[in-house]
């Protein structure tokens, strides 16, 4: 029967559908395996599920053997893995795109909604119990109808973020390493502009570019003085896109108005420059958490599992 690992708690149904495929072992901790552990876990596996936090190299693969047929990502983004070491080995990898689109687009626009109207300042302001009183300047905040949405990354999930700017009367620029379908572009009368036009042009700048040597730092101290002064960065692919140092220097001297991220550099700290600003929203990488929607992640990591132990193609290969 073929050994199954799963390296973190997953929902029951993703659970009992991989039981039909073979005998499945599931991490007993309410933590990331250290990496000894993860070694000694997946020696002798058919299978591995694995997570975002889990590094997917050579060396691990190794461990697992020859035997090693499946590495199925619970995530869409897959920059926590040496894609090739899996393809030289034989081993099929998959992850789970589309599942997770609306909800990540959702925390998106929640957050261009609010570090452009100062939401969470005026939150943390109610509950450390400050006087205010309303007044016609109080906590005054930028609009968005009008505005420049720029998406940099028009995949699934930008042109989801998108369609909600272009719900709330935004005009969309794009960037990225190649122009969107022709219907997407008409769909969301989205022009598309390089990075460069595009940093100086929008008013709310919304990164959606997977996390590769290429998009590594893409946001710098000198890509930011290229945005307007009272433009807004919104980051919720990898925390690495974007030079956090230079980020909070940025919105520490009013290079720019304000960020919302829901991804970090080195999670799960963050860096300490950013703590004290109240121009930048932060929240812990939230972008696919709904029940709906892990639940669904986990479902179509199981379904890639089981397809490829059953010798079947999987619902959403990688290699």
């Amino acid at each position: 029967m073929p050994r199954i690992v799963v390296t973190r708690w997953l929902q029951a149904p993703a659970i009992e559908l991989l039981e039909t495929a073979g005998e499945v072992w599931v991490n007993p901790h309410d933590r990331a395996l250290a990496r000894d552990e993860l070694y000694a876990a997946v020696a002798g596996a058919d299978a591995l599920v694995a997570m975002l936090h889990d590094r997917i190299d050579g060396d691990l693969l190794d461990a697992a053997g020859s035997q090693l047929r499946v590495v199925a990502n619970v995530a869409v983004g897959y920059d926590n893995t040496d894609v090739a070491a899996c393809t030289d080995r034989n081993v099929r990898f998959t992850n789970t795109p589309g599942v997770l689109t609306d909800a990540t687009a959702d925390i998106a626009f929640a957050l261009i909604l609010m570090v452009t109207r100062r939401l969470a300042e005026g939150e943390r302001l109610i509950r450390a119990q400050q006087p205010w009183k309303w007044n016609p300047t109080f906590m005054l905040a930028s609009g968005i109808q009008g505005k420049t949405l720029g998406i940099v990354g028009l995949g699934q999930i930008g042109a989801a973020t998108a369609r909600r700017g272009k719900a709330f009367g935004m005009d969309v620029v794009y960037s990225g390493r190649r122009r969107a379908d022709r219907v997407v572009e008409q769909e969301l009368e989205a022009r598309f502009l390089d990075l460069d036009e595009l940093l100086a042009t929008a008013d709310v700048v919304s990164l959606h570019c997977p996390l590769t040597e290429e998009t590594r730092y893409l946001i710098t101290a000198e890509r930011l003085k290229q945005m307007k002064p009272s433009a807004f960065l919104v980051n919720t692919t990898r925390g690495p896109v974007i030079d956090e140092a230079a980020l909070a220097a940025a919105l520490r001297d009013g290079v720019i108005a304000g960020a919302g991220l829901d991804v970090f550099e080195k999670e799960p700290e963050v860096h300490a420059d950013l703590l004290p600003l109240d121009n930048v929203v932060m929240i812990p990488h939230l972008g696919s958490a709904t029940v709906e929607t892990r639940t669904a992640m986990a479902l179509l990591a199981a379904e890639n599992t089981v397809a490829v132990l059953a010798g079947r193609e999987p619902p959403t290969p990688v290699n």
